[in-house]
């Protein structure tokens, strides 16, 4: 059971059909490790997704914040996994979802997911996919994410990190939207030293608006710098520039109600992010 207070917990909720009901969950699931095999697991509730490079909890990232990549996929989901290794590097696992991201179904049909693994001791990779009717009152039109992951370890010191995700959405009205992106991500840290550095770069392209609700190209650069006073605490300085093709950030303008109107298509941000962990 892990719970979640604050405005990332409202926000990866939002699409749920009642999300003060379930906002502050963030996993409450039950393992059971058999003898079947090398060992299958199986985990029924709700758990963390088994799609990207990034998960939700920061201090498991690189950098602080969380790239597009990572906030247009699922961080969560709601179902059963199956997870089986084939071998001391292969493993693969099969998912039976509730949906996208969300713990309440929004139509009568389920989703599937899965992901083929290897894991070395310099190069580990992942396939994963998520393909099911994920539109609300929709069982028809099927939404499918292609996601692959890699990480290189280049050195005791230095490591690389790939993530590219292809995605499809039938559309009710006929044909579909697709979107792709790829991030690239590199990671400094020296065994002997309690500072670490790491840069992200990232494209993301949904031309038809299909996954981020609106048609544009999203591109980042973020770099994060990340030291451990204790082994408990975790101080991240970062800076990110983020720019789009189209207006969806927010500027210093408001309109006639008080609302902050998105009228610009760059942002720059500086902060520093305090993470203690048990």
């Amino acid at each position: 059971m892990a719970l979640g207070w604050g405005s990332s917990a409202e926000v990866v909720h939002a699409a749920e059909t009642d999300p003060d009901a379930w906002e502050n969950v963030i996993q409450a699931s039950i393992q059971y490790q058999t003898t079947v095999g090398r060992g299958l697991l199986i985990e029924g509730g709700i758990y963390p997704s088994h799609i990207g490079f990034e998960t939700l909890a920061t201090a498991a990232n690189w950098n602080y914040t969380r790239s597009w990549l990572g906030e247009l996929s699922p961080y969560y989901q709601t179902g059963v996994k199956l997870a089986l290794p084939l071998s001391p590097r292969w493993s693969t696992q099969v998912h039976l979802l509730n949906g996208w991201q969300v713990i309440e179904d929004n139509n009568r049909s389920p989703s599937l997911g899965w992901q083929f693994a290897f894991a070395g001791d310099e190069l580990s990779f992942s396939f994963n996919g998520i393909v099911g009717p994920e539109l609300p009152d929709d069982d028809d039109d099927l939404r499918t994410l292609y996601d692959t992951v890699a990480v290189w370890k280049a050195t005791e010191t230095f490591r690389l990190g790939l993530s590219v995700d292809v995605g499809r959405q039938e559309l009710p009205s006929g044909g579909h939207a697709a979107w792709q992106g790829v991030g690239v991500y590199g990671r400094c840290a020296p065994p002997a030293w309690r500072t670490a550095i790491a840069l992200r770069a990232e494209y993301y392209d949904d031309e038809d608006g299909a996954i981020s609700a609106t048609p544009q190209t999203l591109r980042e650069v973020t770099a994060t710098v990340e030291h451990r006073p204790v082994e408990t605490l975790i101080l991240k300085l970062e800076g990110r520039y983020d720019r789009s093709t189209a207006d969806v950030f927010a500027g210093n303008a408001v309109d006639a109600s008080g609302v902050v109107v998105r009228d610009q298509r760059d942002q720059l941000l500086f902060l520093i992010g305090v993470v203690a962990q048990f």
